[in-house]
């Protein structure tokens, strides 16, 4: 069943959140530096997957389209938005802000290497052990995470369902339109592109920075048009 490992992830990140709301009454002193840890191990990670680009002007052009995509259509403060009517629906009685919690959440769990190669070798080959891997470090952040964001980390699961889902079910047919060159170049900058975000995010989580991460989630589509150009002029 190719969407198992999907499936597995969110369940993953919806029971990590409800063992954090258990844990919720960890000291604040203790909340913050282990979230700061979390941040540091964010941007390690984020660096690591930024350093597999082969060509890295790819990244750059993407950074920026993205941005400037993002930004004329808001994407963050929609993000943002959703959060908000989720708090007004369910109210928001635990610390941390549910928009907060669910947009940090999101964007943690949905970029990456991992999501993508995952759900493609879910769909490729019916391997859903990355994914089963992914599920497990997700749990455990979503636990983290909702103790200091709070029950907004739940609904990160529901957009990681859709993306990995989608990515798997479109895999069970890519290999009859995309060659394993440009599926391999595809992976590669994509992961580098949202290496950068990761990076990001990272810095967010220590409270260096306050950077509108979500506007940059269109380089993740322009990094693969600018890929699938370099290669057709190949």
């Amino acid at each position: 069943m190719f969407l198992l490992g999907t499936l597995v992830n969110g369940l993953f990140i919806i029971v990590g959140t409800f063992f954090g709301k258990l844990l919720h009454r960890i000291p604040e002193h203790m909340k913050t530096t282990v979230m700061h840890g979390i941040g540091l191990a964010v941007m390690v990670l984020g660096l690591q997957m930024g350093f597999k680009s082969t060509n890295f002007l790819v990244v750059i052009i993407s950074l920026v389209l993205g941005a400037v995509i993002g930004e004329l259509i808001a994407l963050e403060d929609k993000l943002s938005q959703l959060g908000n009517w989720l708090e007004r629906k369910i109210g928001s009685k635990g610390q941390g802000s549910i928009s907060q919690g669910f947009v940090t959440a999101t964007l943690i769990f949905v970029i990456g290497a991992m999501a993508i190669i995952g759900a493609l070798d879910s769909g490729l080959r019916g391997d859903n052990d990355v994914l089963y891997t992914k599920a497990i470090i997700d749990g455990f952040t979503a636990l983290i995470l909702t103790t200091t964001l709070g029950i907004g980390v739940l609904f990160s699961a529901f957009p990681v369902i859709i993306y990995e889902g989608t990515i798997a079910l479109f895999a069970t047919q890519i290999d009859r339109f995309v060659p394993q060159a440009l599926l391999d170049s595809f992976i590669t900058e994509m992961t580098a592109t949202g290496g950068v975000m990761i990076f990001a995010i990272g810095l967010n989580l220590t409270g260096l920075t306050k950077i509108r991460v979500a506007n940059f989630l269109p380089g993740i589509v322009v990094s693969g048009l600018i890929v699938a150009i370099i290669y057709c002029f190949k």
